[in-house]
């Protein structure tokens, strides 16, 4: 009876927080659901507190970031950049297509990927618009700008809510995931840039009128922020380097930086602090705890005993097949019921599993790439892409679900392939 009690509350709430009726925010059905999960004994109220150790670090983290990027964006750094790279184009389709990609990657990687899809996917397309390009080759830029911040959201803990998680359920530190998940990003970044440019090459034209955009300097709405912003970026990447050996959690690190620039924005007319702090996804804190209260109800269902046979049968085969098998999985579960529980049922899966060593690293980080690329399958996969689906949609441009999971089956396998590989390339090296 519990093990169907578990299985219906998960499918339950997961339903409810993809199809979000009515705008239901997804804190609503994941606190329910973990409340319910409690009452009716399918989890013991002990494992709340678990949950929210495993939890805090990352959702403080994302919260931050998005704060960061917020007032980063109200202040115009981000479209500074993008009419820089638009310039550096030199009016060439193919390398304005590419310079768009690299610049979706950095922000990933320093903002994470919704930091890349929410705020800089608009930017790109209103550029596009003004560059005054046909509607084929627009789709392409903004395809292409939303899988490059998935793909490439791999390279640090920060880049992905989903690598925080992870790297704090594993214990590893900001450097160590680093040292490895560096290089790894390099290949999802090439990749990626390869199967895009196949995909769209006939729709990326030849030659673009970039004389038309405005300078870089007049998207600047506040010059004393502005200059403040590339202090408060370095100190953000050196607390993030030196939390490590300083046992800080992330969260610490960036909520300083964070509430930093916020004290700096208050008496500025570009930013809106009250609204930021009030419009910052604090719904995912409560749907962090309230979803993985939830998913630790499936230890009893035989869900994640399930997942971890099989992943101890993929460590018997070697490591290359481990990380494949892990990745993959990952990846496939992401696509149906979304990344955050995937990562946290497949975490619970591996360290049941008995996989020890270079072997359980590598399963780790195999899980975090399937998570975050795995998502591009299908729109549900992920919270990021159901929001970027939906600022798109407020901008009147409709993506369909048919055209989406063909375009999504086309990139992601050979991407996620080749970005898995790499990762069992880079811990051979390692030893």
């Amino acid at each position: 009876m519990q093990s169907i009690l578990a299985i219906g509350l998960f499918v339950a709430v997961l339903v409810l927080v993809i199809w979000q009726p009515r705008g239901l925010s997804i804190g609503w059905p994941a606190a329910i659901g973990g409340a319910l999960a409690v009452a009716l004994g399918v989890v013991p109220p002990a494992e709340v507190v678990s949950v929210v150790r495993i939890v805090w670090d990352a959702t403080l983290t994302f919260v931050a970031l998005i704060l960061i990027s917020l007032v980063l964006d109200a202040v115009g750094l981000f479209e500074w950049a993008a009419l820089h790279m638009a310039r550096a184009a030199r009016g060439s389709g193919v390398r304005l297509f590419v310079l768009s990609l690299l610049l979706g990657a950095a922000v990933a990687a320093l903002f994470a990927n919704d930091g890349a899809a929410l705020i800089l996917t608009p930017i790109i397309y209103e550029q596009v618009k003004a560059l005054k390009l046909p509607p084929a080759a627009i789709l392409a830029f903004v395809m292409a700008g939303g899988f490059i911040a998935d793909a490439t959201s791999l390279p640090l803990i920060v880049s992905n809510l989903v690598n925080i998680v992870s790297a704090d359920f594993f214990h590893i530190g900001f450097v160590a995931y680093a040292s490895r998940m560096l290089p790894v990003d390099v290949a999802a970044l090439l990749s990626s840039l390869g199967a895009l440019y196949l995909l769209y090459r006939r729709d990326v034209p030849a030659a673009v009128a970039t004389q038309g955009l405005s300078p870089p300097l007049s998207a600047i709405r506040d010059r004393r922020l502005f200059r403040l912003a590339w202090p408060a970026l370095g100190l953000l990447l050196a607390g993030y380097l030196s939390s490590g050996p300083l046992h800080l959690p992330v969260s610490m690190v960036a909520g300083a930086v964070a509430i930093a620039l916020l004290a700096a924005a208050w008496r500025s007319p570009a930013v809106d602090v009250p609204r930021l702090v009030r419009e910052a996804p604090w719904k995912v804190v409560v749907f962090s705890i309230g979803m993985y209260v939830v998913v630790f109800g499936l230890r009893d269902a035989g869900l994640i005993t399930w997942v971890a046979r099989s992943m101890a049968w993929a460590a018997g085969r070697g490591g290359g097949p481990a990380v494949l098998y892990a990745g993959y999985l990952a990846a496939g579960f992401s696509s149906v019921m979304n990344n955050m529980p995937t990562v946290m049922v497949n975490a619970l899966a591996i360290h049941a599993s008995g996989v020890a060593g270079t072997q359980r690293l590598g399963m780790a980080l195999a899980n975090v790439i399937g998570c975050d690329l795995g998502p591009k399958l299908t729109p549900i996969g992920s919270l990021a892409t159901l929001l970027w689906l939906h600022v798109l949609e407020r901008r009147g441009m409709r993506i369909g679900w048919a055209y989406y999971c063909r375009v999504g089956v086309l990139l992601t396998l050979p991407v996620l392939g080749a970005t898995l590989l790499a990762l069992w390339a880079v811990l051979a090296l390692h030893g």
